[in-house]
């Protein structure tokens, strides 16, 4: 028998596996029992309680008390692969961490199941008892150890035991390996003494294969099982976890607190790489490196991609490729935000000279927009609806249009619903709500949310702009390649509205003074 009769053919070997003919790991049982042996005992004391806990207790409370009776699967989501076998930072569904209180990344394949009891029998007096199903740390006496690069405490890190989750967050917790029973057990209709199941889809791939094949197995008539009706059952779901989200509580307002402090520090960064972005062929590159420095050091993440947007690319809405130079004379618009380890994140706004002074015409425009801010903030008082906001920001746009006769039709005729003329500057709404999710609370309902009425406990951007393209025709040449956004970061309270993001400056001479400042400072360090 030749050399090529016994050499195993390659060709049979399963792709999925082929990514580890790299690793030579050893597999001998004389190895594998050393490794198993002589490590240190786990600690025994159990951590404090989060200080979050309490308020996810109240918060799954409120939705056990819409969807009485059915059992609700609400999943962290899976790892992501990025490329090959390399994943993306794991970062948790928001709805999943909002009603567990947790964040970071130790989490990933976590679902949150709420199971029906009778009523009033459930967690907190609730109708449902909630229990979190993960993949707790492996024993060092497994292979998984050191084996399993996405779970294994040699590749990874330690995770957090059963005991250890369940006492940080006074939640029951249970093996991952129980979930399919947990998730698929008395799946049928009511009406035979089943249990409706409703999901957060688009989560996690196998968890809505899981709940579809656990429908259609129990459906009277499988053939003609209405998706329709099923896929409703699911929105409604996440619906109501979406505008759960409205109103902040006292730990939430904390955190956004903490994401808008580490985003302000972040923006006076930036102002210290300027004079090296002025010199770089990719100078937004060096804006975006150094607010992204300052939110790995004081947080989890960005909340977002960073836009970092000098010149004419500052008219680019969601510029964020930030490839463009930075030069002396044209504005840079910076709009990042920080995601605190509780996964809240800020989202500001500032647009900046790049040399540290406004031309005539950039104050101009600068100034048309921070008055529009203004203006949105006046409005914004407890009772008014979350639409009269943009109503005032831009009937002030509307107005110095009209003043630097750029507005082809009077300002009465813009404002209406049948003009509309001054937003060919300004396509994009002053507001949004902010929170676990840059644009929070997306799924909520119009009434709820572009109709809602500002309520203590709200927090929200405001966020006007003008953007006048290099190529825009409809305006002098002065104005073109300048585009000015400013955003702060409102939480609504009994007394009205808070700038949480006031440490910024905001007035023209104020962001001059403070680029000037910091310029002193670091040119005191040198």
């Amino acid at each position: 028998m030749n050399d090529a009769e016994t050499t195993p053919d390659s060709a049979s070997q399963p792709l999925d596996e082929r990514v580890n003919n790299r690793s030579q790991r050893p597999s001998s049982e004389a190895f594998k029992a050393f490794m198993a042996s002589n490590w240190a005992p786990a600690a025994q004391q159990l951590p404090d309680r989060d200080p979050v806990a309490a308020h996810a207790t109240i918060r799954r409370r409120a939705i056990s008390d819409q969807f009485k009776g059915e059992r609700l699967v609400v999943p962290a989501g899976p790892l992501k692969v990025r490329s090959n076998d390399c994943d993306y930072r794991f970062r948790p569904h928001s709805a999943f961490a909002h009603l567990t209180g947790l964040g970071l990344d130790h989490e990933p394949d976590a679902v949150l199941i709420f199971e029906p009891v009778e009523e009033g029998r459930g967690d907190d007096g609730g109708n449902h008892r909630a229990t979190l199903y993960f993949r707790p740390l492996a024993g060092r006496d497994t292979e998984q150890f050191y084996a399993d690069s996405r779970s294994g405490e040699f590749w990874i890190g330690a995770r957090p035991t059963l005991k250890e989750f369940e006492q940080r967050l006074g939640l029951p917790t249970a093996h991952i390996n129980e979930l399919e029973l947990a998730i698929t057990k008395n799946v049928g209709a009511p009406e035979i003494g089943g249990i409706s199941v409703r999901l957060v889809r688009k989560v996690d791939e196998n968890i809505d294969a899981l709940v579809d094949t656990a429908r259609y197995n129990t459906a009277k008539d499988p053939e003609n099982l209405d998706l329709g009706v099923l896929d409703a059952l699911d929105e409604k779901l996440t619906e109501a976890l979406s505008e759960l989200r409205l109103l902040k509580d006292e730990w939430e307002i904390e955190q956004m607190k903490i994401a808008v402090a580490a985003t302000a520090e972040g923006f006076a960064e930036v102002v210290k790489a300027l004079p090296r972005a002025l010199t770089h062929q990719r100078g937004e590159r060096v804006v975006e490196g150094a607010f992204f420095a300052r939110a790995r050091e004081e947080g989890n993440e960005l909340g977002y991609d960073t836009i970092a947007a000098s010149g004419n690319n500052a008219t680019v809405l969601h510029w964020t490729r930030n490839t463009g130079k930075v030069s002396a004379g044209e504005m840079l618009l910076l709009d990042a935000g920080v995601e605190a380890d509780s996964l809240y994140t800020a989202d500001i706004t500032r647009t900046l000279p790049a040399n540290g002074t406004f031309t005539e015409i950039q104050r101009r425009v600068y100034e048309a927009v921070l008055d529009a801010a203004d203006a949105g903030f006046a409005a914004a008082q407890p009772g008014t609806r979350f639409r009269d906001i943009h109503t005032a920001a831009t009937t002030v746009l509307a107005e110095r249009l009209a003043e630097w006769g750029l507005l082809p039709v009077s300002v009465e005729e813009a404002v209406s619903p049948e003009g509309q003329q001054h937003r060919r500057w300004m396509p994009h709404g002053t507001s949004h709500h902010l929170g676990l999710d840059v644009h929070d609370c997306a799924q909520a309902r119009r009434e709820l949310y572009l109709d809602g009425v500002l309520t203590p406990g709200m927090v929200f951007t405001i966020e006007p702009g003008l953007y006048f393209k290099e190529e825009d025709l409809a305006i002098p040449a002065e104005y073109r390649g300048i585009g000015v956004r400013i955003e702060d970061d409102i939480l609504m309270t009994a007394e009205g509205p808070v700038n949480l993001s006031a440490v910024l400056p905001r007035k023209a001479d104020d962001v001059e003074s403070w680029m000037a400042g910091i310029y002193q400072e670091v040119d005191q360090a040198r």
